[in-house]
């Protein structure tokens, strides 16, 4: 599997973050990095949990632990771990994350109030 959204010098400064490590007991920690891949991959492409491929995991599993994670803070802590390797070079910003109140499209100057303010001006 082509693990590319995450570099290995990344991977090396979060690792330790990552609840359930390899050496304890349980399967939670058997693949952490297969985890965070998977994560990625979610955030990256917007799908569903339920659209998760199966060469990470079962999806419900990844989801229970995403939010898992979420609670205890692991997630903030990698952000603040990763937070000098953002990448600005292309920053985009669509109708989709800033939103224009309703009455935006449809705003029309009141009635009157330019002869109100031509009035106040002459005074």
């Amino acid at each position: 599997m082509n693990r590319s959204m995450l570099r290995d010098t990344q991977w090396a400064r979060i690792e330790m973050l990552c609840a359930g490590k390899a050496k304890e007991r349980g399967v939670a920690g058997r693949d952490n990095r297969m985890f965070v891949e998977a994560v990625l991959w979610v955030t990256h492409t917007g799908s569903p949990w339920r659209n998760l491929p199966k060469q990470f995991g079962r999806w419900h599993t990844a989801y229970i632990r995403a939010y898992r994670w979420s609670r205890k803070g692991i997630w903030a802590q990698m952000a603040e771990a990763l937070k000098g390797d953002a990448d600005l070079a292309q920053l985009f910003i669509d109708s989709t994350i800033v939103r224009a109140h309703q009455g935006a499209a449809d705003a029309q100057e009141k009635r009157g109030s330019k002869k109100r303010l031509d009035a106040a001006k002459a005074d």
